[in-house]
């Protein structure tokens, strides 16, 4: 519900009200949306690097001049009146224009006057919200009027708001497209009817002579690597000049930064002299689009320019596995900021977050039907396995699997490759690939699945025991997963991972 203000076109002190003005009264156990889970209060590129208690938007009230501020659409601002109240007033009252919706929270004893003023009670506060984007500068007007013992207007605080959207959003429902709007967007829960964004370690090699897995790379060099990530959208709306005075920033907390690096996409096009003095943007095909690192391991926060109507994309990767000491969940943060001079620290009016859970290794079980069969080659030695593959190249091509022969040379003689590697999976909604978890055992075959296995949508991850002691238990064939299988009523539909135990028993 809103206040209706019918404004004098001469002046906006003269207005003229509207009689049938409606306040929303609430008590006080009612509970304000609290838009900075953060509570940021430091200068843009300074965030805390864990969550802090919600501080509300403020707004200071003055009868003595006029208050401009910025909202953002949904949330509350609290209006501070108490420094503005005339010493010899006694109640107030609240009009605004039709899109701000007022709230009055009250104690049970505190009541509305017969003339629908209000008391001018401690207890009280006044908080006001607008769902709708502003079209110009300062288009929404709140008046508070005081007033005497006698009923008379003793003095008017105004309070001028341009409402923005400001929006971070990600692939919350799961379905491979980023949806805007989402509720619940920095909460993640499990299950085919839960919701939250996934997002995919990026350990294949999309780019041929790279070194390692495209995650160790701090620039983007290929097309297919964007295929590896999630997308998130920062949308914003509302009158460009708005953003000219305050900032935008994306951050991420120390805690996460090192689990995953985020990229922007930013178009760039080639200007060509039109005439002396002036540049023309060419046709499309003469732009291309740079993807900057943002945020990652080194960068917890990153400002946005040339902020107006519209969306910025950026591509988000992880960096690491859930494991222990690391549950899989990231967080990211877009977060509004009032700068009041071109060097002083930013302060947050809004803060919108959302959040990933970075996909684990699923290995799986040999009940599967196989895709591809890797066998080592063993030629040159008294205990030759020739035979063998042949007859297992006979078998594969029944089944219609690819064979994959290791030669000597590559695995150094080592015929245990079963000791040496498993193969697994991680899947997000918008992309799957394999992954092979190369042990620590380092024999032989040591750099056999790095070097000959991993590549594009093929991914690769490895582990060291802590203190470096490999025992029997770290080669794989100790190690195994059973099918999807339900144990004393609960199910395992990834099923059940199996380790073997060193002798004796």
């Amino acid at each position: 519900m809103g206040s209706q203000l019918d404004l004098d076109k001469r002046s906006l002190l003269k207005a003229h009200w509207e009689p049938e003005t409606t306040i929303l009264a609430l008590p006080p156990d009612y509970s304000p949306q609290q838009p900075d889970p953060w509570g940021l209060s430091q200068a843009a590129g300074s965030f805390p690097c864990g969550h802090t208690m919600p501080q509300p938007h403020v707004m200071q009230m003055s009868t003595s001049h006029a208050t401009y501020g910025v909202c953002v659409v949904g949330t509350e601002v609290f209006l501070d009146t108490r420094r503005s109240t005339p010493k010899a007033a006694t109640s107030f009252d609240v009009h605004a224009t039709s899109a701000v919706t007022v709230h009055i929270i009250h104690s049970p004893t505190t009541k509305p006057m017969i003339d629908s003023r209000w008391p001018l009670d401690p207890d009280i506060e006044v908080v006001v919200t607008i769902d709708v984007t502003s079209r110009t500068i300062n288009d929404n007007k709140v008046k508070i009027s005081y007033y005497g013992r006698e009923g008379n207007e003793l003095a008017v605080a105004w309070l001028y708001l341009t409402c923005v959207d400001v929006s971070l959003d990600v692939d919350w429902s799961r379905s491979g497209r980023v949806k805007s709007k989402g509720k619940d967007k920095a909460k993640w829960t499990w299950g085919p009817d839960g919701q939250g964004a996934v997002l995919l370690v990026n350990c294949d090699r999309d780019s041929p002579g790279m070194g390692g897995p495209d995650s160790g790379q701090v620039d983007i060099r290929t097309p297919a690597d964007l295929q590896d990530m999630s997308m998130m959208l920062l949308r914003t709306q509302g009158p460009s000049a708005t953003f000219d005075e305050y900032q935008v920033v994306l951050h991420v907390s120390e805690t996460d930064a090192d689990k995953v690096r985020v990229f922007h996409a930013i178009r760039e096009y080639s200007f060509l002299p039109a005439f002396p003095g002036i540049r023309a943007r060419p046709q499309g095909s003469d732009s291309h689009t740079h993807y900057k690192p943002v945020l990652g391991p080194d960068k917890l926060s990153y400002v946005l320019d040339h902020v107006g109507n519209g969306e910025n994309t950026f591509y988000v990767e992880g960096l690491a596995f859930p494991d222990r000491g690391f549950s899989g969940l990231v967080s990211f943060s877009a977060s509004l900021l009032e700068v009041p001079h071109k060097n002083s620290p930013g302060t947050p009016i809004f803060t919108d977050t959302v959040v990933f859970r970075v996909a684990p290794w699923i290995m799986t079980p040999n009940t599967q039907q196989p895709l591809e069969v890797f066998v080592c080659s063993i030629k040159h030695s008294s205990d030759s396995n020739e035979a063998f593959l042949e007859g297992l190249r006979v078998l594969l091509k029944k089944a219609n699997c690819k064979l994959t022969i290791c030669s000597e040379q590559d695995t150094r003689s080592d015929r245990w490759i079963q000791d040496e590697l498993e193969f697994g999976y991680v899947e997000a909604p918008h992309k799957t690939f394999p992954v092979v978890f190369d042990s620590p055992r380092n024999r032989g075959l040591k750099d056999f699945a790095f070097k000959k296995i991993l590549g594009p949508d093929f991914g690769y991850v490895t582990r060291e025991p802590p203190g470096k002691n490999v025992t029997s238990l770290d080669s794989f064939g100790n190690l195994d997963v059973s099918p999807p299988v339900t144990v004393r009523g609960k199910e395992y539909p990834l099923g059940r991972i199996l380790i073997g135990s060193p002798l004796p028993w």
